[in-house]
């Protein structure tokens, strides 16, 4: 899967691909079987040009046609006790925890850059701006400082809600048909919990028509977009070629222009900034499905979820992969930044003259830039 119009897209690899999905949905047909008592290897399908999800308005219910003519040995058990958003929300949950890893993946990567840049660049010095004009001096370090700590903030919120529990609840999220096959409400429960087990996934009552476990996520992947954009914004300010002080890493074939050879374009800072423009609308949308779900199943905005779920979990990973690139080879260019601190005297010195205090003017940079990365180290600030 490969999106023409999402540049970056290829990034993101296989990760919650038709495919994918497809695959989720046998897996967790397979482990309601098993925790049934009923184990069967059920084989993911080669060709799933034939889910013609339109007739019933989820592909859960042409893939159990399929699996049912294919596994004639346990055709009887298979989704017996489920309903389809039993199937496809935890196969969402299944395709979200190999988004959550790979982007957790990646923050630890960022951490680990942004530290080494706050570390290296304590001394940098550079004129701060406030309202796009020079304000104090400050340095590049603490810049990178500051970077580091919403890239903490967003590893930690990711973390926070990663663990998203199994959704299974029958026909009307009674537990009514699994509680039947099982023979008893605490069987039906038991069924439940070993299901998620064999999946590796918490267990919960079922959530069908609360959807927090989504909207969590959702909100997670945006404060990781948050983070990212913010750093690409400062990148895109400070290498505008009057201004010079970044640079993003040199790949050969990337940047260059159609028309003008003689463009050098911070393309990945273009396509972060892109990603975190594009998310917040995407997180509204599962937020709006939530507000509006209505009864048992809602018509419409369940259905809604499936493929902004997706989007906004690719989009991010996108982002994520294209800001380690990034930040990892960020080229600082310390000499332009001092002769650019130079030139802003005695204006930038306004505030030091005024309450008396000392050259260089730099405050607490050391300390501050010390508990990040304390932070990143996981020691205590």
């Amino acid at each position: 899967m490969t999106d023409l119009l999402w540049p970056g897209d290829a990034r993101a690899g296989d990760l919650f691909t038709d495919e994918r999905v497809v695959a989720a949905m046998i897996s967790v047909e397979s482990a309601w079987l098993a925790a049934r008592g009923c184990p069967a290897a059920l084989s993911d399908i080669a060709d799933i040009s034939g889910l013609f999800a339109e007739g019933g308005g989820n592909p859960v219910i042409p893939l159990v046609k399929i699996l049912r003519a294919e596994n004639s040995s346990v055709a009887e058990h298979l989704h017996t006790g489920l309903t389809s958003q039993d199937v496809l929300d935890t196969a969402l949950v299944l395709c979200l925890r190999s988004i959550t890893n790979k982007t957790i993946q990646n923050l630890d990567q960022q951490v680990y850059a942004l530290a080494s840049l706050a570390d290296r660049h304590r001394g940098t010095r550079m004129a701060a701006r406030t309202l796009t004009q020079h304000a104090i001096p400050t340095t590049f370090g603490l810049k990178a400082a500051n970077w580091l700590n919403a890239v903490l903030d967003a590893r930690e919120v990711l973390s926070s809600c990663a663990e998203v529990p199994v959704q299974i609840g029958g026909a009307a999220g009674t537990l009514a048909a699994p509680a039947a096959v099982a023979g008893s409400p605490s069987a039906a429960l038991d069924l439940v919990a070993a299901t998620a087990r064999l999946l590796g996934l918490p267990a919960r009552p079922p959530w069908h028509t609360t959807r927090a476990p989504f909207t969590r996520v959702a909100d997670a992947l945006v404060t990781c977009t948050d983070a990212w954009g913010k750093i690409a914004n400062d990148v895109l300010l400070a290498s505008r070629p009057e201004v010079g002080e970044l640079s993003e890493p040199v790949e050969e074939g990337r940047g260059g222009s159609s028309a003008m050879p003689n463009k050098q374009n911070p393309v990945l800072s273009v396509l972060i900034r892109r990603a975190a423009l594009a998310a917040p609308p995407l997180a509204a949308t599962m937020h709006l499905a939530a507000a509006e779900a209505i009864d048992e199943r809602p018509d419409g905005s369940w259905h809604v979820e499936w493929a902004t779920l997706r989007t906004l979990s690719r989009r991010t990973v996108v982002a994520a992969s294209q800001t380690t690139e990034l930040v990892s080879g960020l080229v600082v260019n310390a000499d332009r930044m001092a002769t650019t601190l130079a030139a802003a005297y005695p204006g930038i010195d306004a505030e030091r003259l005024k309450t008396g205090g000392e050259q260089p003017y730099l405050g607490a940079n050391d300390e501050l830039i010390d508990a990040a990365l304390a932070r990143a180290e996981g020691k205590p600030c």
